[in-house]
């Protein structure tokens, strides 16, 4: 689905929020919850259901949600006295109160290159430009786990590249076993541990593409 307002796009299967051609930056976080107002617009959504929803197995204080927020009314450029997207409902949540337009999905936009990481069971996709790795809500890769620094690393994504980068984490980041002291190019298979925990750096295959096997 993609629901468009007042010259946005928000295109759920790219996961992108995007004004005319241009793609507006939205922390996984702030994208999430900005889907879950407009897809409940008929009615405001409470605080407390609107943190279950974005971390159903953590507790968080109440300002983490309220940065979402303000970060959803930076991307759209709407102002909190005077909204014309998100509303305040004073001691309850939030409402969206755009005019949306519903607009079914036809052939999915083809990626040329997409990245991933992938950790335990999760396999969490790359967006173009800084991926931000730690256990902060706003993190792009969110990691809840020993060790690991609220921004703890970032993996840049410009072209077909994808580099990593410490960001001077109390406990490092280490690459195929070395600790990174400089920006380093990821290559697909490349093991990253971050803290306790140990992730690994995907370029999945294009659609289509068959596995040659050896006879």
């Amino acid at each position: 689905m993609r629901y468009q307002f007042a010259g946005f796009t928000v295109d759920v299967p790219t996961r992108r929020l995007l004004r005319d051609d241009d793609e507006i930056h939205l922390s996984p976080k702030a994208f999430d919850l900005l889907v879950t107002l407009i897809e409940n617009r008929a009615q405001a959504v409470s605080k407390a259901d609107l943190q279950q929803r974005l971390w159903p197995t953590t507790y968080v204080l109440e300002t983490n949600l309220a940065g979402l927020i303000a970060e959803i009314r930076q991307a759209l450029n709407d102002d909190a006295d005077d909204p014309r997207f998100v509303a305040t409902k004073h001691r309850f949540g939030y409402r969206f109160i755009g005019d949306i337009a519903e607009a079914a999905l036809d052939d999915p936009p083809v990626l040329s290159v997409k990245y991933w990481v992938v950790w335990e069971a999760r396999q969490i996709p790359l967006a173009a430009g800084t991926n931000i790795i730690g256990r902060a809500p706003d993190a792009s890769v969110w990691i809840e786990a020993p060790g690991v620094s609220r921004h703890h690393a970032r993996i840049v994504v410009e072209g077909a590249e994808a580099c990593l980068e410490d960001l001077g984490s109390k406990n490092g980041t280490y690459l195929r076993g070395e600790p990174v002291h400089a920006v380093t190019a990821l290559a697909d298979g490349d093991q990253i541990r971050i803290g306790s925990v140990l992730i690994t750096f995907r370029i999945p295959p294009p659609a289509g593409s068959t596995e040659t096997v050896g006879r």
